[in-house]
Order: structure tokens, then C-alpha cells, then sequence
């Protein structure tokens, strides 16, 4: 199968294969769409079971950043890579892979800006931009997404909590949390703050033992998370776990979480809507990190500036949510509307220009 008939091929506008023998890198780089600005999006690294799995992943995610960055009313397009490999290589040889690829990037003249994501952090980044001009998330910049992206996912939840029970205090809510790295932490830190119940699970035990004990979450099986009686489920890993096998098991009344591409297909996002279980679409609720990230790339960091549009999701969550109540339409369609609206602006302004 070639690109152009794989499943996930959106339109997208350039996809890239990158390989390096000193280094042993393999990368692909998609920017799915730059009709708002140049792509952009983080760097991943993971072992894949393979090739078509890394391009399927790539693809799916270019695309959401282009949505993400649209609703977001960000100046950049969607783009994404994924470098096949161990996160957890030694030191010394991830930077000699973070630095090819970094060189990699560059050749693409600024179409893609590239940023942390799963496998890499914020020392990746630091080391990339010694090699690439085009690096965003910098450690004297913008510096870790994680608490922006977060904080975008609270307040997510406290707009869905608004529309479904009519108040956005989450005081004795009770959340199901799968996921506590870096984001999922941060998200427990502020539920716990406002007096939310937590419920989590994650496959790395010493993350969990440290939420439990700075926030008095109570520790489940993974498979367990899906069935518990509680009002909201956060996806807040990877993607897909909204499909067949757990919508059935959910109890919750709302799902708002950290992960990208929680829908395993579309549909899903129907079912719930058809079953009233309130979806805060992944790319709105989780667009914090790349709200603050892009100050990066639009000029000279502002964290206030950032701050501001990362509470203002709150907004667009209640904007999505009442339009979906009222036309009955699953609320991945209508952020979707919404993004596609706004991608397409540009070219139907220069076309009135001509």
C-alpha cells in the first residue's frame, strides 16, 4: 500500500521518510496542513510493531494538530513525526538520533516545527535546536507543555461538568484518571485541589504510588478503570480506548482526557453521543500544551498571553457542547465543523482578494 491509499490519508501535504546509518535513525515527518501556518507538532518515539503502525500514528496525528491548532485559533498548521525506536535508549545514543533528525528537519526549510511528545522531552529539544532552527517547546522558552496541557483538561472538565450537571465545581466529582505521566500528574493535581475523588491506573506503578500519596488516589487494575462508577472518564495515555470493548463498561456521564485520538473511529464518538455520555473532543481539551508551546513559534514567549487562551477552552468546550445539544450532533462533528471552517478562511480570503 502507498501513502495515497492508506486509510488515514487525509489530503495531507508532504510526508517525509528519514533514515541515517551512523545514527540508526528512521523517521517520518507529516504535515497534514499549513493553510494557518507553518505545521507544527511534537517529535514521538516508539517502538512500533511496525512500519505501517508509525505511519498510521504520524498520520493521525498530523492531521489532529491541524484541528487542534484551527480551534485553538493558533497561527500554525498540524503536523507531527514519529522516529522509530526506544525512548529509553542510552543517552548518548538518543542524542546522536535526536540530532540527525534534527538535521533532517531542517532540510524542510520551516514547513514543520517540531517539538517534544511521547519518548522525548525537553532535553531532546534542547539538543535538537542545536542542529535545526525550527524547534518550539524550548527550555528557555515556552519550556514543558505538560501543566498547560493539563490545566486545558480541567478546565475542559469543568465545562463539561457546567453543561451536563449544571455547575463546574467538581467538588466530590468523581474521575477516573488512566494515565498519570507528566499531564495525568498535573490534571490529578488540580482535581485534587478542587476536591474531586480520584481514581487512576497507569502500567508504571512508581507514578501511581506518587499520586496516591500527594493526592489520596485510590490505585486500580487497568482494566478496571473503564467499569468504575464514576461521573468522568480521562483517557489521559494513548490513544483509542474509546471503542467496542469499553464503551460498554463505561458508566461515567463525560469523557474529558489528556490522550490524542481517544476515538478508535468515528462512530465511537457517535455511540456516545447516542448513549448521552458527554465527549470533549481530544484536541480542544487537550490543546493547552500546544497553546503555550507556540508561542515559540509566533515570536517572543508570553506566558500570560498563553494562560489566557488556555482558560478560554473552557469557552469553546460550552460553545461545542451547546451546539451539539442543539442540532443533535455528536460533538466530534461539530468541532470538526468548526476547525475545518477555519483552515479553509484563509484560501476563501485570498480568492476574494483576486
Amino acid at each position: 500500500m502507498n501513502v495515497f491509499d492508506h486509510p488515514e490519508f487525509d489530503n495531507h501535504e508532504q510526508v517525509v521518510f528519514f533514515s541515517d546509518e551512523d545514527s540508526g535513525l528512521r523517521a517520518i515527518i507529516a504535515v497534514h496542513n499549513s493553510n494557518l501556518g507553518p505545521g507544527a507538532g511534537g517529535t514521538r518515539m516508539w517502538n512500533y510493531d511496525s512500519f505501517d503502525d508509525a505511519l498510521t500514528d504520524v498520520l493521525r496525528l498530523s492531521r489532529g494538530m491541524s484541528y487542534k491548532s484551527a480551534l485553538a485559533g493558533l497561527d500554525c498548521g498540524g503536523g507531527k513525526s514519529v522516529i522509530i525506536g526506544d525512548p529509553h535508549m542510552p543517552r548518548q545514543q538518543k542524542d546522536k538520533v535526536m540530532r540527525a533528525f534534527a538535521r533532517a528537519i531542517q532540510t524542510l526549510g520551516g514547513r514543520y516545527h517540531a517539538a517534544e511528545d511521547v519518548g522525548t522531552g525537553v532535553e531532546d529539544a534542547r539538543i535538537m535546536m542545536q542542529e535545526c532552527d525550527y524547534i518550539f517547546g524550548l527550555p528557555d522558552g515556552s519550556g514543558d507543555p505538560s501543566p498547560f496541557t493539563a490545566r486545558g483538561v480541567f478546565e475542559s472538565m469543568r465545562a463539561a461538568a457546567k453543561f451536563k450537571l449544571g455547575h463546574d465545581d467538581l467538588k466530590g466529582i468523581k474521575v477516573a484518571v488512566q494515565g498519570v505521566g507528566h499531564v495525568g500528574y498535573y490534571l490529578c493535581g488540580h482535581l485534587h485541589d478542587a476536591g474531586a475523588e480520584l481514581f487512576v491506573t497507569d502500567i508504571n506503578q512508581e507514578a501511581l504510588d506518587k499520586v496516591a500519596a500527594d493526592y489520596g488516589a485510590t490505585i486500580v487494575k487497568p482494566d478496571e478503570i473503564y467499569g468504575l462508577d464514576v461521573d468522568i472518564y480521562a483517557p489521559c495515555a494513548l490513544g483509542a480506548t474509546i471503542n467496542d470493548d469499553t464503551i460498554p463498561q463505561l458508566k461515567a456521564t463525560m469523557v474529558v482526557g489528556a490522550a490524542n485520538n481517544q476515538l478508535a473511529e468515528p462512530r465511537h464518538g457517535d455511540i456516545l453521543h447516542e448513549k448521552g455520555i458527554l465527549y470533549a473532543p481530544d484536541y480542544v481539551a487537550n490543546a493547552g500544551g500546544m497553546i503555550n508551546a507556540s508561542e515559540d513559534i509566533v515570536g517572543e514567549y508570553n506566558e500570560a498571553r498563553a494562560t489566557k487562551k488556555v482558560f478560554a477552552l473552557y469557552d469553546t468546550c460550552m460553545e461545542i457542547f451547546m451546539d451539539s445539544q442543539e442540532s443533535n450532533t455528536p460533538t466530534y462533528k461539530i468541532a470538526d465543523k468548526i476547525a475545518e471552517a477555519r483552515m479553509k478562511a484563509p484560501k476563501l480570503e485570498l480568492a476574494a482578494g483576486d
